[in-house]
């Protein structure tokens, strides 16, 4: 079957270092908590919040050994007002045999507040 799995993680500046850190730490922990094989990734879409633009956070899944051929994409989130500020977001499309109520989505730091129903859960 296949699923998507969400995430979403918010840095404290505009900061390339720090964008490619907090975005590999969101990623390593959807990948932990769903066990993902990258494998069995069809895609990865990244959004991030109009006040972010140090760099594409899609550099950080390149540092995970084995995601190498695993097509990512960068692009800008809706801006809303009054919406979180220096997010990023994180969708992957996987193959998984999980049903949709077991799959674990990731929301750290101040991006908890999206979805605060799924977060309890965690």
């Amino acid at each position: 079957m296949i699923r998507g799995i969400r995430g979403a993680i918010t840095v404290t500046k505009n900061d390339a270092d720090e964008m490619i850190a907090k975005t590999k730490i969101l990623l390593d922990e959807m990948i932990k908590k769903n066990n993902i094989e990258a494998e069995n990734v069809a895609q990865v879409l990244i959004s991030v919040t109009d006040d972010l633009d140090a760099v594409f956070p899609a550099k950080a899944m390149r540092l995970l050994e084995g995601w190498t051929y695993v097509p990512v994409m960068c692009m800008r989130e809706v801006p809303v007002v009054n919406s979180l500020e220096k997010c990023i977001r994180v969708m992957m499309t996987v193959e998984t045999e999980k049903k949709q109520n077991e799959i674990e989505h990731v929301y750290l730091e101040g991006a908890k507040v999206l979805r605060p129903d799924l977060f309890s859960q965690q």
